[in-house]
């Protein structure tokens, strides 16, 4: 066998196995892309219909009572989520400057930046139990609070890494262009750095506010639910997902449609931050 020929059957082979491969990957992307579409559209068009100026204004009728909204669980989770952000957008920054700047030749700072990166797909579910075994049972009642800090504690890992990793793309001799003019190290970190990665820093943040806007369980052992509109976060308060899920699980058609609408109105919020993110990454590498 020539060498001519040898080569020309190695290419053949590895042409059949890219063509494979390829077709393999594409058939599992237009599997999950299938379902993916599927629960989509059954939120849009179950939901949809529902939809109405009433669900955002009016709040709960009694049980078994058509009419109602949602305004409750409306501004109740406004409020809830907005707490979150105030307490983990700037802790989570921080934090993210800390392990890029302070620490990036650190083996114990890249130990808690590793515990840092694990926490980011860590279980809601066990925050939620934390918060609950610190905050809760001491006071003996849920509140609003409660359920900012564990969505904050969700939220501060996600931004963390984000900023870190956006730091470590600003180029070290833009740093020391600003130290050789005589700037102390935190000028060049507010200065330089960060004015260099605020689009992705914003990204960072923007996707740590969607990954906490749909959470259910650490609201049910925190906040738990409230079937009045209060604005008191140091009691009980109403949250769209949990409404969602005491909805879906009630045995009335009413409430069945209402938690289609705010899953089709949670749904697209969380989408439209996606898309958010999406167009400020896209900005920041055409820069």
């Amino acid at each position: 066998m020539g060498s001519e020929e040898y080569i020309s059957r190695v290419i053949l082979r590895r042409k059949i196995v890219n063509i494979l491969m390829l077709g393999l990957s594409s058939l599992t992307a237009l599997y999950g892309m299938v379902w993916l579409f599927w629960i989509l559209a059954d939120v849009v068009i179950e939901g949809f219909s529902f939809l109405s100026v009433n669900l955002f204004t009016n709040d709960p009728t009694p049980p078994g009572i058509e009419g109602g909204g949602l305004r409750h669980a409306f501004v109740g989770h406004f409020i809830i989520t907005f707490m979150a952000t105030l307490m983990g957008v700037p802790v989570g920054i921080g934090t993210g400057i800390f392990f890029a700047e302070y620490g990036r030749h650190s083996r114990f700072i890249r130990g808690l930046r590793s515990i840092t990166d694990i926490l980011v797909s860590f279980p809601s579910i066990v925050i939620g139990t934390f918060v609950y075994a610190f905050m809760v049972k001491p006071v003996g009642h849920f509140s609003g609070i409660s359920g900012s800090v564990a969505l904050a504690l969700l939220m501060i890992p996600v931004i963390a890494i984000t900023t870190d990793e956006i730091l470590k793309l600003v180029p070290n001799s833009l740093r020391e262009a600003g130290y050789a003019l005589g700037a102390r190290r935190w000028q060049v970190i507010k200065d330089i750095s960060l004015s260099a990665a605020k689009r992705g820093i914003l990204t960072g943040v923007i996707l740590g506010i969607a990954r906490v806007s749909g959470e259910t369980a650490p609201l049910l052992f925190t906040a738990f639910n409230n079937n009045f509109l209060t604005l008191d976060p140091t009691q009980p308060m109403a949250s769209l997902t949990v409404t969602i899920f005491q909805y879906a699980m009630g045995p009335y058609e009413e409430w069945h449609g209402q938690a289609w609408a705010a899953s089709l109105i949670l749904t697209m919020g969380a989408l439209l931050f996606f898309i958010s993110a999406k167009i400020i990454i896209h900005g920041f590498r055409r820069r």
